[in-house]
């Protein structure tokens, strides 16, 4: 017998397994019942969409030359504000994009967030944004404690037992 016969044999072996586990499982119950089930589940999960507030669109003003450069400035009647910028002269002739946007949070802050996207990649600046410490920054005495312990135990190992 081929590898691949005996791949599919298991297999087989498998399914006929899971199968009557299904079928012992199942007794009793319809397929139409299981189907019904499923749409009932499907149903309950989808979206309410009856209730959506339509939001105007106050400002959607666009300019684009014959150079590739645009202007975006859109504002709608929620508070969401965005204005963007621009022009092919990255790289390659790729696109270098300068703007912000802002908006109103769930919880009342405002959230205004300026950005540049450039050979650089996208590079939000926001006060809300969190921001890494400086480095270096000082590093707590129990890394330094495990650091040292873990150099002393290397250096107390042998050469055979070092990678093992």
């Amino acid at each position: 017998m081929s590898e691949g016969n005996s791949l599919s044999a298991a297999h087989a072996l498998k399914c006929t397994t899971f199968t009557k586990g299904c079928t012992a499982l199942m007794r009793g119950v319809s397929c139409t019942q299981v189907v019904l089930a499923a749409l009932a589940v499907v149903a309950a999960a989808a979206p309410d969409y009856s209730s959506r507030e339509v939001v105007p669109i106050l400002k959607d003003e666009r300019q684009q030359d014959e150079y590739g450069r645009y202007n975006v400035d859109v504002a709608t009647g929620n508070g969401i504000v965005l204005a963007q910028s621009g022009s092919p002269e990255g790289p390659e002739g790729s696109v270098i994009k300068a703007g912000q946007y802002s908006y109103t949070a769930p919880d009342g802050t405002p959230v205004v967030v300026k950005f540049v996207a450039d050979e650089g990649g996208y590079q939000p600046q926001s006060d809300l944004l969190p921001v890494a410490p400086a480095f270096p920054h000082p590093i707590p005495e129990f890394v330094l404690e495990q650091i040292a312990k873990a150099a002393e135990e290397d250096r107390n190992r042998s050469p055979e037992d070092r990678y093992n």
